[in-house]
């Protein structure tokens, strides 16, 4: 499978770290050599019609003239990026209510290979989206952390596969297979307190089936204890200059991470790099 249709969802206010968030995506679509497809939502708010009473010039006056909007700004922005890099865009725009953005963006992206979503650390909203994409896409998502973007690269040159052995993180593996395959090293690392013949096996298994198409990756453990396993990911993906993490999503049940946390609330919380998700 090739990655030819990106799709990148846009809302928000037009901050500098979501403006430099929209340019690296975009770079990145370039460099898969896909289409990208950006959705701009504003919230349709209700709005309270203005009375005008009789004989009151007043509030017959008309309000003020409207500026532009968050939207286009960011609208704007994706265009501008889109033109620089020469790549093939469009750009659609539109108002649903608050609580339909989540499944509106994610009916879109299931028309795509890919979705690329700049995330904005610890904020609910953000997590909320990321959520409905990942349990109503059907799609793999790519995260990208807006607290990074100044050093993020859009070639993901060195991968880390976060293995648990979960039927998710090999739908991930599967997700990301040209990124993968794109790559000048790719490292499968399993957390985990206790090296027990069925983890090394595992991971070996991978290592042998990644060869198979092409993908000539390493295999190791990491420390589990002592902190959360997102955390300990973190740390490793930061020491070893990873470009991007490849993970499933939710492998304890949503109910569990969002009660006691997890990895996946963890990572979508602060993702150190860019992150490859698939539920």
């Amino acid at each position: 499978m090739l990655i030819k249709d990106v799709f990148l969802p846009l809302i928000g206010q037009p901050r500098a770290p979501v403006l430099a968030a929209i340019e690296k995506c975009v770079a990145v679509a370039a460099d898969l050599g896909a289409r990208i497809t950006a959705l701009a939502l504003e919230e349709d708010a209700f709005v309270r019609p203005k009375v005008v009473y009789p004989d009151d010039p007043e509030s017959a006056e008309p309000g003020p003239i409207r500026e532009p909007g968050d939207m286009q700004h960011l609208l704007s922005a994706f265009t501008n990026a889109a033109s620089r890099s020469g790549i093939r865009a469009r750009s659609l725009s539109g108002r649903v209510p608050a609580d339909q953005i989540g499944s509106t963006f994610a009916e879109h992206a299931r028309f795509s290979d890919l979705t690329l979503l700049p995330v904005k650390p610890h904020d609910s909203r953000t997590e909320s989206i990321v959520e409905t994409f990942l349990f109503e896409s059907g799609r793999p998502l790519l995260l990208c952390p807006e607290q990074h973007v100044d050093v993020l690269r859009p070639e993901f040159e060195n991968v880390m596969i976060a293995w648990d052995h979960s039927a998710r993180a090999a739908r991930a593996v599967a997700d990301a297979l040209p990124i993968l395959q794109a790559a000048n090293a790719v490292r499968v690392v399993t957390a985990t307190d206790d090296k027990t013949e069925a983890v090394m096996q595992s991971g070996a298994s991978l290592v042998d089936h990644l060869r198979e198409h092409g993908i000539y990756a390493s295999f190791e453990t990491v420390d589990g204890s002592g902190s959360s396993i997102g955390k300990v990911l973190g740390s490793w993906a930061h020491s070893h200059a990873i470009d991007a993490i490849i993970m499933g999503a939710y492998h304890h049940s949503r109910l569990n991470e969002i009660v006691w946390g997890g990895v996946t609330k963890t990572v979508i919380g602060q993702p150190p790099c860019w992150v490859v998700m698939s539920y």
